[in-house]
């Protein structure tokens, strides 16, 4: 489900996937997701604004593991402000969460 919000901060999209036992911080454990990243997923992605500044864009992602069932978040400002392989990981899963959408439609 990707759903776009005017939130001031993050806290509401990550009390939400908190309670729906999103626990690992992704964005501290991310070598998580690199070693098996084939196996990873985007389950819910919210897209939110800054109320002054259009430019203040971030994104909150659900991510969880196909396999083992762990489940945690992953927090970015601007993409394009994220460098090397962490970025082309998202980038990947944003890219099948986007394309599974689509099919299930």
């Amino acid at each position: 489900m990707e759903t776009k919000h005017n939130y001031e901060t993050t806290d509401v999209a990550l009390a939400n996937l908190q309670g729906m036992g999103y626990n690992i911080d992704f964005n501290v454990e991310f070598d998580e997701i690199l070693k098996d990243a084939d196996h990873y997923k985007i389950d819910h992605l919210y897209r939110y604004e800054g109320a002054s500044n259009p430019d203040d864009e971030s994104t909150v992602y659900g991510i969880s593991n196909e396999q083992n069932g762990k489940k945690g978040v992953f927090v970015a400002g601007n993409l394009s402000l994220i460098e090397g392989k962490k970025r082309d990981v998202i980038l990947k899963l944003e890219i099948k969460y986007k394309q599974d959408r689509k099919a299930g439609q």
